[in-house]
């Protein structure tokens, strides 16, 4: 199964815990957590990498790492979600690396706020539902030219 159609999916759930939706995420086991790094990286092309670490356990369905950031600039802020990786939950403590494009030249080096997500794809209900494992609190990040 392919990975790809899957993140779009992730990127929404994301987004729609970020947004405030109406998803409320489950109450996180004490050993799942999610963070971001302070420094992230933009290209001259616009791709953005974020990064940080990971720990989950159990999950019966694929578990992603999904990641959004937010640059503001006078008048208005724009939320970017900024790709999906899977995430191998073992309890084990992991590195996370997002990458993605943005539409147009929106983003710039310099601060930003960035978060993350860990989140399980179930489908034990017959539908496709996000399962939040980890959230991430938003936090001050800065884009540094690459």
């Amino acid at each position: 199964m392919s990975v790809r159609p899957l993140l779009g999916v992730v990127a929404a759930a994301s987004l729609a815990l970020v947004a405030g939706a109406g998803v409320t995420p489950a109450v996180a086991e004490p050993s799942e957590t999610v963070t971001v790094d302070p420094l992230a990286r933009i290209a001259a092309d616009g791709t953005v990498t974020l990064s940080g670490t990971y720990r989950c356990t159990g999950g019966s369905g694929p578990v992603f790492v999904g990641s959004s950031l937010v640059q503001s600039s006078p008048g208005k802020a724009v939320r970017h979600g900024i790709g999906g990786t899977r995430a191998v939950c073992d309890g084990t403590l992991r590195q996370w690396v997002n990458t993605g494009r943005t539409l147009g030249d929106t983003l710039t080096a310099g601060p930003a706020r960035a978060e993350a997500t860990l989140v399980e794809l179930d489908t034990s209900g017959g539908l496709l539902l996000p399962r939040f494992h980890a959230v991430s609190p938003q936090q001050d990040v800065t884009l540094v030219a690459s």
